[in-house]
């Protein structure tokens, strides 16, 4: 499927490269923020073409925090440390605890996005980590 071609199923639009974030991705991804609440939580739909995805990172919190990825078109996958991968699909929703090692993006051969929705908690920050390997990475599918 084409960049155009998938544009016109994801319902939130691409937005623009994530060129801010491009050290801590293999391969292009798209960011396009939606909406940030007065206490803090905001929505942006994350675009990543096929095989593209980020690296292992951690979202931190003293207390709150973490993430909810809402899945909305394409085919991809979330992966915790020290667990297997899962696929995920259009509805599927990962709700990603504060202080957990993961990665998410992408499978080879489809576009994918999801809404991340960040939860707002104490003393919040993301450590990016090293990069998911090509050979652990092409084990999946």
């Amino acid at each position: 499927m084409t960049k155009e071609e998938f544009e016109k199923l994801n319902i939130f639009g691409l937005g623009q490269p994530n060129d801010a974030f491009k050290d801590y991705f293999i391969g292009q991804s798209y960011l396009k923020m939606l909406a940030k609440t007065e206490n803090g939580i905001s929505f942006a739909n994350v675009t990543f073409e096929p095989s593209c995805r980020n690296n292992w990172h951690i979202h931190h919190a003293k207390s709150g925090g973490g993430q909810v990825l809402i899945c909305v078109a394409g085919y991809g996958y979330y992966q915790e440390w020290g667990k297997d991968a899962q696929k995920l699909s259009p509805g599927d929703i990962v709700v990603i605890p504060a202080n957990v090692k993961h990665w998410h993006g992408a499978s080879k051969n489809s576009w994918f996005s999801h809404l991340a929705v960040e939860v707002p908690g104490e003393e919040t920050a993301n450590e990016w980590l090293e990069k998911v390997t090509d050979e652990d990475y092409n084990k999946l599918d």
